[in-house]
């Protein structure tokens, strides 16, 4: 099964409490944290990846938890035509999606290694870095 990406949300009275090493242990589900805040005493968000055959469970176990547990519906899209290659959001990327390609020059969209932190679309001087719902 393929990695389905969700944003959890924690509330402060559980921001502390070993949600994710249960997940792992009693569901032997395999998860990559994409981002996170996560503060006890604080509410929490976590961007993350999940798969493995007990899935459902694992999700169900979150819930039940208290875990408010969303898709991650929306998506960075790289409007070609209105990109000029300046490079501005290579830079910001925490995670490579965006790359500046060698010897062209040209900026490259991995939209697998994207993480939506939307810092791309915010400093794009031609609004070429667009979020879809």
């Amino acid at each position: 099964m393929a990695p389905k990406r969700f944003v959890l949300r924690f509330g402060k009275d559980i921001s502390d409490k070993p949600i994710i090493y249960r997940l792992v242990k009693d569901h032997d589900l395999i998860i990559n944290i994409l981002k996170a805040n996560v503060n006890p005493n604080k509410e929490g968000t976590l961007v993350m990846e999940l798969s493995g055959e007990n899935y459902d469970k694992g999700i169900e176990f979150l819930k039940s938890q208290g875990v408010t547990v969303q898709p991650l519906a929306e998506e960075v899209f790289r409007n070609e035509e209105k990109c000029i290659s300046c490079g501005a959001c290579t830079g910001i990327c925490p995670t490579g999606a965006l790359h500046l390609e060698r010897p062209s020059m040209e900026v490259k969209f991995d939209s697998d290694h994207c993480i939506v932190c939307q810092l791309c679309v915010q400093v794009c001087p031609l609004k070429a870095m667009e979020v879809r719902f």
